[in-house]
This record gives C-alpha cells, structure tokens and sequence, in this order.
C-alpha cells in the first residue's frame, strides 16, 4: 500500500491534477466553501479541506439543518451555514458569513 502513490501511474497523474489544477484555484482564493457531505468519507472533500487548512484560508462550511459536524472539522473551519441551499435567506446569510471572514 505504501508504494500505490509512486508505483500507480493513474494515482500519480490524480496528484499532478491536483497540484496543477485544485491548488491554484484554492490559493487564488479569499476563501474555502464546501457543503458538508453525509456518510462515508468523501475523498474530494477532504482534499480541498486539507489543501486549504495548508494553505491557510478561512474555511465556510455549508450544512444541512440538524447535521452532525465532527467535532475536529470545528476547530477547523471560520463560519458554519444551515442550508439548505435553496432557503429564501440563504443567499443572505452566506454573504454575511463571507464578509466576517477576515
């Protein structure tokens, strides 16, 4: 298992996609927004939060009412918004949570 990152060709063009695409787009960024997934770990998601936790952007995480957040993402993240997405003031309130991020 240790060796699949240097040995797996597909694994490593992965890498290259991420270092080439997904850092510049989060470095180029005031901040992170991500919804919350449910269930099993998502992959991408936890890719863009440690990308962003190492390049040290403030971090606004869009839940789903009365979700469950792991207690370690709270330590990490600025600002939490209740969705759902499509609610009236929803908009509103992510702005607000945009503009306290320093």
């Amino acid at each position: 298992m240790g060796d699949i990152w240097k040995d797996d060709p597909d694994v490593q063009e992965w890498a290259r996609r991420m270092l080439s695409d997904l850092v510049p787009m989060i470095s180029d960024s005031d901040c992170t927004v991500s919804l919350l997934p449910h269930g099993e770990p998502d992959v991408k998601f936890a890719v863009e939060l440690g990308f962003s936790i190492m390049l040290d952007k403030p971090i606004i995480a869009i839940v789903d009412p009365g979700q469950q957040i792991p207690a370690r993402l709270l330590r990490v993240v600025d600002e939490i918004v209740e969705g759902p997405v499509g609610a009236p003031d929803f908009h509103e309130r992510l702005d607000a949570a945009i503009d306290r991020i320093p």
